[in-house]
């Protein structure tokens, strides 16, 4: 893989910073995902063609897995989209999405403009866990 040292020491730390050992798989996807030190969404399909485009040896399962990885150590925020499909979001604090619906793509919503006034209670024995805002956006 040909990347600039400072994207790949960017994605080290990352994975540092959750405690989570930098294996070849792991360093390569997490340069990929912050490297350059922007938020990204990504879908694993995406991201594998990502890690295969930069020459990295790397399965569609170990991209899965990997990114299961990356959420359960807080590294990564999952947006499910239509009960099927996942996306993979590198900034993980709350904030609505736009789902495209043309090109399958999701990108961040400005938050400052969203309001929610009131949530039902949750039924008893329950607590809200989280709440994900996700706009469909169809071009005109």
């Amino acid at each position: 893989m040909t990347t600039d040292l400072t994207m790949t020491q960017r994605g080290t730390a990352w994975l540092a910073g959750a405690d989570l050992r930098p294996t070849r798989q792991r360093v390569a996807l997490a340069t990929l995902l912050v490297g350059d030190g922007q938020n990204r969404h990504v879908c694993a399909e995406s991201l594998f063609d990502a890690a295969r485009k930069a020459g990295e040896k790397v399965s569609l399962a170990t991209v899965y897995n990997t990114l299961r990885a990356f959420c359960d150590a807080g590294l990564l925020r999952e947006i499910v989209v239509d009960g099927s499909k996942s996306y993979f979001d590198t900034r993980i604090d709350d904030h609505p999405h736009f789902f495209w619906e043309d090109s399958a793509t999701l990108t961040d919503a400005p938050a400052d403009e969203l309001e929610i006034c009131r949530l039902p209670e949750a039924p008893a024995g329950a607590e809200i866990a989280k709440v994900d805002v996700v706009i469909r956006l169809r071009r005109i």
